[in-house]
């Protein structure tokens, strides 16, 4: 018995856009099906007296598409089991054709013959009527995947490149599209509504702002939309997740996926983002920019773990960690991105802190103090750097750093009063008031005191290490070392890594 199936295409318009190997094979056809009779063709074949069947019914019996594929398959597997089965497809039957996928698996399961014949597909009309160059590339996106779930790669755009949203049933499907797309394009991106792409004296073009496209009252199962690429502009803002790093991270935090980045929370992750931020200060420091390149990475995955966190719990993901900051950037920028003319970094600063206060009052977020909003968990020198800063924005601030050079001197001479008092809590406050006094010496002097304390760590280490390797050469511990023994090492190392630097 032949038990087989051939699909076939129907092409996108009326009869002229058969070849004559498919409208052979639908003539001597014994038992044939089309998917859908809501095509130009299939009165054609009516016409030439070419009996079929239609699946149309499954349609208004099933509430989704995925059940109406499926039983489509069904139908045409279990058929092609008694005997040959012809089942044509609108357009090219491998393009965006989901339920001859379905039949495809189901006939080799079942041990069915099935061959595919070559048609033009509704994208070649298309083409001609977005005129359309395909050599930058082109993305065909399937609209009903995209409504549903727009954070998987396969079903979003690239705003990259051309693309081509097809499925587009009717207004309600395409205004779930046009919410979806607006995940990456600016809701005025310039659009084209299709329909009837290659259908004589039928075909419709519309060109409209993204924000439009489910206002059009013509909509229907024979509309596509060309979404030309996103322009490289400045003042463009569309959101360019990154696909690879967060479909990683979704798969460790998956059911199946790691079990130590499963229990991981926000909480728990907040030491290693410090650590990794300090590991791209080092690597900064070192001028190793392979290294930086490595802790970049390390960093980004930090970000991009709480992002997945935040995902699952509903908040926020990867796309709204970068629009917000873009947006952020266009929006404090002015002078780069809209008409503010401004003459030195100073001003910028100005400009900068004025739209910090737009932007809070806007989410109703109001600061009693000037000196609110710096965080707590910031290193104290930083955080001292901070507030001195602010405070000087008023006016609160030494004209030069000759005050504040004498106020160290001052805090230090109380520090040195409240030792001999051996008072340990004024000791502990005067020590903190010293440090604070360098700290705006320091800024006042041009010089970073949270760096410059950590060269002075590590210039510190250095000449340690110098003085164990020192040691150790000698057979020595400098454990049993005296204290004249270990200036002499101490001097000497100072003396030596000055010479090597210069």
């Amino acid at each position: 018995m032949n038990r087989s199936i051939i699909v076939v295409g129907l092409g996108p318009g009326g009869m002229e856009c058969l070849s004559v190997g498919t409208l052979e094979i639908l003539k001597n056809a014994c038992k044939l099906f089309l998917r859908t009779g809501r095509h130009p063709v299939a009165g054609d074949l009516t016409g030439m007296g070419i009996k079929f069947s239609t699946f149309d019914y499954l349609y208004e019996r099933y509430t989704n598409f995925q059940e109406v594929y499926f039983h489509i398959a069904c139908e045409v597997t279990e058929a092609a089991e008694k005997g040959p089965v012809v089942f044509a497809v609108p357009g090219h039957p491998l393009v965006g054709e989901e339920a001859v996928a379905k039949i495809i698996n189901l006939a080799g399961e079942k041990g069915l013959t099935y061959k595919v014949m070559p048609a033009m597909s509704f994208l070649d009309p298309v083409l001609v009527a977005a005129n359309l160059d395909l050599s930058p590339g082109l993305k065909l996106v399937d609209g009903l995947q995209l409504a549903l779930d727009s954070s998987r790669p396969e079903y979003r755009p690239d705003p990259g490149v051309p693309n081509v949203i097809m499925q587009v049933h009717n207004r309600l499907v395409a205004s779930e599209i046009k919410i979806s797309l607006m995940e990456f394009y600016p809701d005025e991106h310039v659009i084209k509504v299709i329909g009837n792409a290659g259908i004589k004296g039928m075909e419709r073009v519309e060109t409209i702002p993204l924000f439009e496209m489910d206002r059009l009252d013509w909509i229907d199962h024979l509309t596509c939309i060309y979404l030309p690429p996103l322009q490289e502009s400045k003042t463009s803002v569309s959101r360019y997740p990154l696909d690879t790093v967060v479909d990683i991270m979704g798969d460790l935090r998956d059911e199946d996926g790691c079990p130590w980045d499963r229990e991981q929370t926000h909480l728990t992750l907040k030491k290693y983002l410090l650590e990794e931020a300090y590991e791209v200060l080092d690597a900064i420091d070192e001028g190793n920019m392979y290294k930086l390149c490595e802790e970049l990475g390390d960093l980004l995955l930090q970000i991009t773990f709480h992002a997945e966190i935040a995902r699952e719990s509903g908040f926020f993901d990867m796309n709204d960690v970068i629009e917000v900051i873009s947006k952020k950037l266009i929006r404090r920028h002015p002078h780069v991105f809209g008409t503010t003319s401004v003459r030195n970094s100073a001003e910028v600063s100005v400009n900068w802190e004025e739209i910090k206060k737009k932007e809070l009052k806007e989410k109703g977020e109001i600061r009693q103090s000037i000196l609110d909003g710096i965080p707590e968990s910031m290193p104290a020198l930083m955080r001292a750097d901070k507030i001195q800063s602010k405070a000087a924005k008023v006016g609160f601030d030494w004209p030069d750093y000759r005050g504040a050079m004498e106020k160290v001197v001052e805090e230090l001479a109380e520090l040195k009063e409240a030792v001999s008092e051996n008072d340990p809590n004024r000791v502990r406050e005067e020590t903190g008031d010293l440090l604070f006094a360098v700290v705006n010496l320091a800024r006042l002097l041009k010089v970073n005191s949270e760096e410059t304390l950590l060269t002075a760590v590590r210039k510190f280490k250095d000449r340690f290490n110098y003085m164990e390797n020192k040691a150790a050469q000698a057979n020595r511990d400098l454990k049993t070392m005296v204290l004249e023994e270990l200036d002499s090492l101490w001097e000497e190392a100072k003396t030596e890594l000055k010479s090597k630097k210069t």
